[in-house]
């Protein structure tokens, strides 16, 4: 008899992209705009900075996790966001994003998101720039870190929790 696929998997090390592996900062002026520029925020993703705290971090996690990504970008920004993770060298899947009409803000779309990622895989560690998803995951229970090297920026946490854009 075969072990159950569950059994199989390695655990997964979850990754958000913004803030943990992209350096968002140079873009951040597009959110501050009246009115804010959310296409232009978007597109500018493709020359965000890697930060390279956040990719060792990945690279280490792969040698015992299955590593995957669960990013508040929205969903029409999957193959810019996969062509800027191949461009730096690191693997463009697993890559959860947002819907495109979820406007929630992130510390609750990553919380569904991750209680339906644990019914068929073990969560090893969650690493995330938010200190709000941070909070919630934490209660949760989930082992989650805060990744704290890039600057906190204002913008980017409106952004993240009260608009539900990122």
């Amino acid at each position: 008899m075969s072990e159950p696929a569950q059994d199989r998997q390695r655990p997964l090390a979850v990754f958000d992209i913004d803030g943990v592996l992209a350096d968002v900062r140079h873009r951040l002026h597009h959110l501050q705009s009246r009115p804010q520029r959310w296409n232009a925020f978007f597109l500018a993703a493709d020359a965000d900075p890697l930060l390279k705290e956040g990719a060792a971090r990945l690279r280490a996690a792969q040698a015992k996790h299955d590593v995957i990504y669960l990013t508040g970008r929205p969903e029409r920004n999957r193959a810019l966001t996969a062509a800027w993770l191949a461009a730096h060298g690191l693997p463009t899947e697993p890559l959860h994003m947002r819907p495109d009409d979820d406007f929630r803000p992130a510390r609750w779309v990553k919380r569904n998101t991750l209680r339906r990622l644990a019914r068929t895989h073990t969560i090893a560690s969650v690493l995330d720039d938010d200190p709000a998803v941070v909070a919630v995951l934490s209660a949760d229970g989930w082992p989650v870190e805060l990744a704290t090297w890039l600057p906190h920026s204002s913008t980017l946490q409106s952004a993240q929790e009260q608009q539900g854009r990122t």
